[in-house]
């Protein structure tokens, strides 16, 4: 049976956008670093990795390289240098989602007015 926080979780997970799910991975990442949960931390960062997109080849082997690290300190239990490399990637794919989620400027709600006064 369910709890009130497993049925949230759920259904924060259904709705979530493609984007914040990386960045809930992030989060369950860094939670399981922070508790030296090998476990989870492996399989977190192991998703993370997983979900690599290589139409973006050089992003991607990029993240690979980090991911990959994490995973090796995380083995030998050095968890606090995967949190520290975990927790920056995922605040760098927060601000992707901060800026995503902006509202785009339109020339009349910039401040500026675009009004020109006759006499």
């Amino acid at each position: 049976m369910y709890n009130q926080g497993q049925v949230y979780r759920k259904q924060e997970v259904q709705t979530a956008t493609p984007l914040h799910l990386v960045i809930m991975a992030y989060d369950l990442a860094i939670r399981s670093c922070d508790q030296k949960d090998m476990v989870t931390a492996l399989k977190a960062v192991s998703a993370l990795r997983d979900a690599l997109d290589y139409n973006y080849a050089e992003i991607a082997m990029n993240l690979l390289a980090l991911y990959n690290w994490c995973l090796d300190c995380i083995r030998k239990q050095e968890y606090k240098q995967a949190r520290q490399t975990l927790a920056e990637l995922r605040e760098a794919w927060v601000t992707i989602e901060n800026q995503m989620n902006a509202p785009k400027a339109h020339p009349a709600s910039t401040g500026v007015s675009m009004a020109v006064r006759t006499a």
